[in-house]
């Protein structure tokens, strides 16, 4: 099942990832997908700081993974540099460190993402408004999002 929200602004948007923070759980894993400048750094941030992190969140785009401590650890990515998936960064085993991951331009890495996540989908409509069609898959996410959307 697809859950269609709208977001009319940055306020909105935050909202939207506070909810789902509030929710989370030891081994979730978020996957953002969506053009440049559509919010996946604006939530993604907005989540970090629901989680009690206190440092600036930035893209990770040169680094491609960053991890701050919070509740539980999150471990940002950006994977839009990569042209394709390499081994031995070892992106899979951030999926079982009991921490949270949110993954910025996910579909470029789709075939070694697990089975269970939450993919949000978010289209820009105009300079404020953004649609985000979130696809829970697995049970727990499946829970989370009947709880909060």
């Amino acid at each position: 099942m697809n859950y269609k929200i709208t977001s009319n602004s940055d306020m909105d948007t935050i909202e939207l990832a506070q909810n789902i923070e509030s929710e989370k759980f030891p081994n979730m894993v978020i996957c953002l997908e969506g053009d440049l400048g559509s919010g996946k750094t604006l939530f993604t941030k907005a989540f970090a700081k629901s989680m009690g992190i206190n440092e600036n969140i930035t893209s990770p785009t040169f680094n491609i993974i960053k991890e701050y401590e919070g509740e539980l650890k999150l471990f940002h990515m950006d994977v839009y540099r990569l042209n394709e998936v390499k081994e031995d960064l070892g992106i899979p085993e951030y999926f079982k460190k009991k921490g949270v991951t949110i993954i910025e331009w996910a579909d470029l890495i789709s075939d070694i993402l697990p089975k269970k996540r939450l993919d949000i989908k978010i289209k820009i409509v105009d300079e404020n408004k953004r649609i985000f069609t979130i696809t829970p898959y697995g049970e727990e996410y499946e829970d989370l999002c009947q709880r909060v959307l």
